[in-house]
């Protein structure tokens, strides 16, 4: 294939960086993928080896009210300094996802900083985070605070580590 044919990268490739976070609190298989943007901006996102996006499972309901207390849908930030987000730290929920088959998910955020949005568009069209989990499918956005922009990426796995992850895992035993 000739240069000018090759296909362009896509926005996702072109200006984030793909970082992972495999078996959150010991639960197997249960990856994500945090896209970082070179303005410390990150996305959260399920990585393709997710439960949720495996076996053709369909979404039931997605669900942003972590308690009584505490729903991520009231997150609101304000101003040039994006004041009045909820800080989440890395274990904290972002919401719950129901499959049809009645298995049940918490999505955590696997990053601390302060909650920016979270992807509304998937309550009225839950299959956005089954045909396109890392564009329009995602669930959350995070600002890690500015000293923390360099080392929130600590404990995360480059692409190239996530492959051996999934590579090991199929050796071993399958999800």
């Amino acid at each position: 294939m000739e240069d000018s044919e090759k296909k362009a990268p896509s926005v996702i490739d072109r200006y984030f960086t793909r970082w992972y976070r495999t078996d959150l609190k010991g639960k197997s298989c249960e990856d994500y993928c945090i896209l970082q943007h070179s303005n410390r901006i990150c996305v959260i996102t399920l990585a393709e080896s997710h439960p949720i996006l495996q076996n053709g499972r369909k979404i039931k309901n997605i669900n942003y009210q972590i308690s009584d207390g505490c729903s991520r849908l009231k997150n609101k930030v304000s101003g040039k300094s994006k004041r009045g987000g909820q800080f989440l730290t890395e274990f904290a929920p972002l919401c719950r996802i129901t499959c049809t088959d009645e298995q049940e998910y918490t999505i955590f955020s696997c990053i601390r900083g302060r909650l920016l949005e979270v992807n509304e568009a998937i309550l009225n069209k839950p299959d956005l985070l089954l045909e396109k989990p890392s564009t329009e499918g995602y669930i959350a956005v995070i600002l890690p605070k500015f000293e923390e922009s360099k080392s929130v990426t600590e404990g995360l796995l480059t692409r190239e580590q996530y492959e051996e992850v999934l590579t090991k895992r199929i050796q071993q035993k399958p999800c």
